[in-house]
């Protein structure tokens, strides 16, 4: 590829007894042989997962440093290192963001416009802030899939009550997550979701928030759902059509 004038490059990485993908391995092993490139964004997640082997990750600011001085355009990373210090993530791209898709985004998160992306996964074994779902409805404007995967009640509630909207959210998946954000989401007093209709969440979320179906069916985000997977079988009550107009 010495002639390449363009590249656009989105990968997911999975590394086996080593470190995170950086500025100076990018370019000492793959750019610097492409002499005619002059247009060149990426999105890179690099997973790291080390077995009877000791190294010493790169924080964040490491990552970033490695991009100086070398033929990049502005490059944000974070970097998520376990406490064991034997694997972790980092997502190193490039601005402004050119992809659609956004993976696994966690309590690291550094925020930023991401106007193209639709499709956007967030998974993290330590809690999501409330904060963390407003910045993401402003930074991810045009968001139109949303899959979270956090078994944790949602941290630091006190500004529950500023509304969250996605416009343009058609599809949300929330069957791996506790209770508390099918709450955040579904509520019409925490966020509005004016063009949901795909939901997958766990019956058991179902039966809580809505006190297994005595809640006021007009004080849900339902009404516009055509799809619902609850991930079991079940019997309808007798009131479902009022909670779910249009199954």
């Amino acid at each position: 590829m010495v002639n390449l004038e363009e590249l656009k490059l989105c990968l997911y990485v999975v590394r086996l007894n080593s470190t995170y993908l950086d500025g100076i391995q990018l370019y000492d092993q793959f750019l610097i042989y492409m002499t005619q490139l002059n247009n060149f964004t990426f999105s890179i997640n690099t997973e790291v997962r080390n077995r009877n082997v000791t190294v010493e990750f790169p924080s964040n600011d490491d990552i970033e440093r490695s991009f100086f001085r070398r033929e990049y355009q502005r490059v944000v990373s974070y970097v998520h290192t376990n406490s064991t210090k034997t694997g972790g993530k980092c997502h190193i791209y490039s601005l402004p963001y050119e992809f659609e898709y956004f993976i696994k985004l966690d309590i690291y998160f550094q925020g930023g416009m991401f106007q193209k992306v639709r499709y956007l996964t967030m998974n993290d074994t330590h809690p999501f802030e409330y904060k963390v779902f407003k910045r993401i409805s402003q930074d991810f404007s045009f968001l139109e899939f949303l899959r979270i995967i956090n078994g944790d009640p949602i941290k630091d509630k006190q500004h529950s009550s500023i509304l969250i909207t996605f416009p343009y959210l058609k599809l949300l998946d929330i069957k791996w997550t506790h209770f508390e954000y099918a709450e955040l989401f579904l509520l019409e007093r925490n966020t509005h979701l004016p063009r949901l209709v795909n939901l997958s969440m766990k019956y058991t979320s179902l039966i809580t928030i809505t006190n297994n179906f005595t809640n006021d069916a007009t004080h849900f985000n339902f009404g516009t759902l055509k799809c619902l997977d609850l991930c079991q079988s079940f019997v309808r009550p007798e009131n479902f059509h009022q909670y779910f107009p249009l199954l």
